[in-house]
């Protein structure tokens, strides 16, 4: 297969190229435009320009399958080619992305400065990772839930105010990223997405989870930081997959039982008066941080937990458990007190 393989090379215009080239990757490299004659490459499958200075491009070639252009300072793009199925455009500066965008499989528009997507976007029934993270959009309609192959999708760093119920028709399986928008509340469908890995809700205003949080069955890491939270639902302790739960930064002044398999347990900067007892069915727990809380005395089943290999308890105003902090240190858990 003919290739042209230069990333990193300081090169500032496009090399002779054989006709053809089935791949090019001029990656990092100092290029301000691409020569229309690019556009006659006509095996072109694979063109990987990201990291350069590119501000325009010319007409691509219909053969071209996937476009790497992360990092560069386009404002627009040409017609998508026929049989694109990969186009990374992260880090530009793109107000818009063309109507007809092929049949993408892969749709990687982070970075940009988007208010809407074409309607196009959500009939791509043949995506499977959609990333429209740090821009600008305020909405997504109900539409998103047709993406049948969807696998993982980034919403987050926008302005969406609400999470379309729709959300719950998708298959997710890697991971769903909802964070630093303004949602106050979650959809009951969201726990519809029993397939899901990693959910990312952090830095939003919610102030409750629905029930149905319990539904995401294969769920390993939730991260709901920096959000207005008091509560959680007793449904949380029915994630028997989870193995990392990131509470840092909310409101709440007590916890549910939590699942067995957790690893990983961060509440700092909350508003809890006591550990739970529950807190010694935790086996598997070898993260536990309590820092900027309210705590005044800790269960002795703290001292039970035999994976714990570090517990943060700063910023608290201990009067005892001198003897739990004890026993944890003497068996090589770190504790910062």
């Amino acid at each position: 297969m003919s290739e042209l393989r230069a990333p990193g090379a300081g090169l500032t215009e496009l090399p002779d190229v054989a006709g053809d080239v089935r791949l090019i990757d001029l990656a990092w490299n100092r290029l301000t435009e691409l020569p229309a004659r690019v556009g006659e490459l006509t095996r072109l499958e694979e063109l990987r320009l990201d990291g350069n200075l590119l501000t325009s491009l010319p007409a691509l070639p219909s053969s071209l399958k996937a476009l790497h252009l992360d990092g560069n300072l386009l404002t627009s793009l040409p017609a998508c080619p026929p049989y694109l199925e990969s186009l990374f455009v992260y880090g530009n500066a793109l107000e818009s992305l063309p109507a007809d965008l092929g049949p993408l499989r892969h749709l990687a528009a982070g970075g940009n400065r988007l208010t809407r997507v074409p309607d196009a976007v959500w009939r791509l029934e043949g995506l499977e990772s959609l990333n429209l993270a740090e821009n600008r959009l305020t909405s997504v309609p109900e539409e998103i839930g047709g993406l049948s192959r969807l696998r993982m999708l980034d919403l987050g760093h926008n302005a969406l105010r609400e999470i379309p119920s729709a959300i719950g028709e998708l298959d997710l399986t890697d991971y769903l990223y909802l964070s630093d928008n303004g949602f106050t509340s979650v959809p009951e469908s969201l726990g519809k997405l029993g397939r899901l890995a990693y959910l990312n809700l952090t830095d939003n205003e919610l102030t409750e989870l629905p029930d149905s949080i319990g539904g995401l069955a294969e769920l390993k890491e939730l991260r709901l930081y920096n959000n207005r939270l008091t509560t959680l639902p007793e449904t949380v302790g029915g994630l028997t997959e989870l193995r990392e739960l990131h509470l840092r930064g909310n409101r709440l002044t007590r916890l549910p039982p939590l699942p067995a398999t957790l690893r990983l347990l961060d509440v700092r900067d909350n508003q809890l008066a006591e550990v739970p007892a529950c807190i010694g069915s935790l086996a598997g727990l070898t993260h536990l941080d309590l820092r900027g809380n309210r705590l005044r005395t800790l269960p002795p089943a703290l001292a039970e937990l035999p994976a714990l290999e570090k517990l943060d308890l700063r910023w608290n105003k201990l009067d005892g458990g001198a003897s739990v902090l004890d026993a944890l240190e003497a068996r090589g858990c770190v504790v910062l007190r």
